[in-house]
C-alpha cells in the first residue's frame, strides 16, 4: 500500500467491507495512539480517543477526497478528537497531578518528563504539529493535510509551539 493508501481498498471500505476499512487503518492505530497519548500524556484517554477517531472514521469515509491520503486525515480526525477530550468537562474531573506519578530519578526520565511538561503548555494546535511532524515523522506536507491548514501555516504553528516550550528547557541547552 502506498502512502495515499490504496484506492480500491478505499472504495471497498466506502461501499461497506469492514475488511477493507481496517486494512487501512491497521498502519495508522500506533501512530495515531502515540499522537493522542502525545496530546494528552493519559493512556487511557489517548485509547478511547483513537477509538473513537476510528469510529467517525468508518462514519465519515465518504468525506475523504478522492486521491487524498488515508493516514493524514485519520490523524486530522485524532487530534481533532483529542482536543475534544481536553475541553470535556470529565477531563478536569478526572485528571490527577501527573507529576505525582513520577517514579524514575534518574536524568533520562527526567529530561523526558520536563519534554513532556514543556508540550503540554504548549496550545492544543501548535502541539498537534509538533507532535505530527517530530514525533510521528510526519513530512510537514502531511501535517498541513492532517491538521487542515497551509504548509506555511504549520511551520508557523511548530515555530512559536518550539518557542512556547524553549523556557521550560533552558536548563538543558547548556548541556546539549
Amino acid at each position: 500500500m502506498g502512502p495515499k493508501g490504496d484506492p480500491d481498498l478505499i472504495a471497498r471500505a466506502r461501499g461497506g467491507d469492514k475488511g477493507a476499512f481496517e486494512e487501512l487503518l491497521r498502519p495508522a492505530i500506533a501512530p495515531a495512539a502515540r499522537l493522542a497519548y502525545g496530546m494528552l500524556q493519559d493512556r487511557i484517554a489517548a485509547e478511547d480517543v483513537v477509538q473513537e477517531a476510528a469510529f467517525k472514521a468508518w462514519r465519515r469515509l465518504g468525506n475523504l477526497r478522492p486521491g487524498a491520503g488515508f493516514k493524514p486525515w485519520f490523524l486530522g480526525i485524532v487530534v481533532n478528537q483529542a482536543r475534544s477530550a481536553r475541553r470535556s468537562p470529565w477531563w478536569q474531573v478526572l485528571s490527577f497531578d501527573r507529576e505525582s506519578a513520577v517514579k524514575a530519578a534518574d536524568e533520562p526520565s527526567i529530561r523526558a518528563t520536563d519534554v513532556r511538561r514543556a508540550l503540554l503548555r504548549v496550545p492544543a494546535d501548535q502541539r498537534a504539529a509538533i507532535l505530527l511532524h517530530f514525533y510521528l515523522d510526519l513530512p510537514l506536507d502531511q501535517v498541513a493535510i492532517a491538521l487542515g491548514i497551509s504548509l506555511a501555516g504549520v511551520k508557523s504553528r511548530i515555530n512559536r509551539g518550539l518557542k512556547r516550550m524553549r523556557p521550560g528547557l533552558s536548563s538543558y541547552e547548556t548541556v546539549l
